[in-house]
């Protein structure tokens, strides 16, 4: 995976700034998309492309349980999340939908906005590819990788079935 990095190093960036609540009235991961981080960052849709990763603090994606901050990330492009730790809810929701949270301790005070980055989830390793610096990180396990390779957990059970 390769994208550039747009970095919020604050902690606990909640679902509420992932996708407001009053945008919860749809399940439609392109009109989630279009109101991605807007009360967090207000010009991220206009700037994020598709593949780019988001860089953030401490449990990111604290708050309510929702899969529609998912969704809204997954609708904008964003290939990954990584963050110094996840909300539990959020990483779980995250792998069932495909989606890569990816834990890295010291990240959001290594990359900087802009940055690019390359990630390896079966190395575990976040490559720099601006400062030329590595970041580890402990690999999925293989189920995950599986899950997430599949678009999701429902896609996942869906292809052991046939």
């Amino acid at each position: 995976m390769r994208g550039y990095a747009h970095v919020y190093p604050r902690d606990h960036i909640n679902t509420d700034e992932i996708i407001p609540a009053r945008y919860l009235n749809t399940d439609d991961r392109e009109e989630l998309a279009r109101h991605a981080l807007e009360d967090l960052d207000p010009g991220f849709v206009g700037k994020v492309k598709w593949g780019d990763f988001i860089v953030a603090g401490e449990n990111f994606g604290c708050g309510s349980s929702r899969e529609h901050a998912v969704w809204a990330l997954q609708g904008a492009g964003v290939g990954a999340v990584l963050a110094e730790s996840f909300a539990r809810i959020f990483f779980r929701n995250a792998i069932n939908t495909g989606f890569p949270a990816i834990e890295c301790k010291g990240i959001s005070r290594k990359v900087e906005d802009g940055d690019e980055l390359e990630v390896d989830l079966e190395a575990g390793v976040v490559r720099n590819l601006t400062k030329g610096e590595e970041y580890k990180f402990s690999p999925f396990p293989d189920f995950a990788l599986e899950i997430m390779r599949a678009g999701g957990l429902l896609e996942y059970l869906r292809g052991r079935e046939g």
